[in-house]
């Protein structure tokens, strides 16, 4: 069975594509392009975000795609910057209003802090505030799963214990090279899934000689490697591409890395991103 068809089951029985696109960086004037050929290929599960900018071109592509839309599992995230309930209740509101889909599959808090203060001061009043705000919007029937994003275990914490609802996703950076293996099982442990963003370290990994090596052996492109690793780990993976050739690429994984490889690739340190670590999520402040 191809990826595209597997899926994974949240906590609250909601099923979410093992294998979905990731739209960071696309452009909202060809946001629906792009996620029309995903959907034409046979992706199922399509993931953005108010700060992406994009999220009207990524209902437009989800609306004209000819595909049911209950067929299609659409992801958004809430503004880091929003920290308090009524903001958050705007804002929830407004991608609804933006995505134009009736309902959102699944909304994250996109991290515990606003980005210019990534990994910094304590907002867990704030993250429990726009947390409610989810929960109410999920009761509502509005949103069919809520999560959250780059949040370490002190974060998720703050909502288990203060929360009603225990997050049901937690998105993080994971690729080789950057594999947080203690939050992916201290997720597990609390039934709430984790969803690998960049699973191709925005491309970096390509530079990377050990990784090109296991690839050549499996007879696979190194994006490939990546997310299929992402996938072997229990993670839904979201490689972001705009181009139709890569997002059948990075479909065609049929294939499984061995255990011996696994253990290679989970202990490998590559958190090099270059240029890219002038964004928070790469530099990790």
């Amino acid at each position: 069975m191809s990826i595209l068809n597997e899926t994974a089951s949240l906590a609250n029985g909601v099923q979410i594509p093992k294998l979905g696109l990731g739209t960071w960086f696309i452009d909202d004037a060809v946001a629906a392009d792009a996620v029309r050929a995903a959907i034409e290929i046979g992706y199922r599960n399509i993931d953005t975000a108010q700060a992406y900018g994009n999220e009207r071109g990524v209902g437009e592509g989800v609306r004209t795609s000819g595909v049911p839309r209950d067929e299609l599992f659409v992801s958004t995230k809430l503004a880091a910057e929003i920290k308090d309930h009524d903001g958050a209740v705007t804002a929830i509101e407004g991608s609804l209003d933006t995505l134009g889909l009736g309902h959102i599959d699944l909304m994250l808090i996109h991290a515990p802090q606003p980005w210019a203060d990534f990994r910094g001061g304590d907002y867990a009043d704030g993250n429990l505030q726009a947390w409610k705000a989810l929960e109410v919007a999920h009761a509502a029937g509005r949103i069919r799963a809520i999560g959250v994003s780059n949040f370490l275990q002190a974060d998720l914490e703050n909502i288990l214990t203060r929360g009603t609802v225990v997050p049901h996703v937690n998105q993080i950076l994971v690729h080789p090279g950057n594999t947080p293996t203690e939050l992916i099982q201290y997720c597990r442990s609390r039934d709430i899934l984790v969803e690998a963003y960049s699973p191709i370290a925005h491309g970096e990994i390509l530079r990377n000689p050990a990784v090109a090596a296991i690839a050549e052996r499996y007879g696979v492109s190194v994006p490939q490697l990546c997310i299929r690793y992402t996938i072997q780990l229990g993670t839904v993976s979201l490689p972001k591409t705009a181009n139709p050739d890569h997002m059948r690429s990075n479909a065609q994984i049929d294939f499984t890395i061995s255990d011996e490889d696994m253990s290679a690739l989970r202990d490998l340190d590559a958190r090099d991103y270059g240029k890219l670590a002038a964004f928070p999520v790469y530099s990790g402040k």
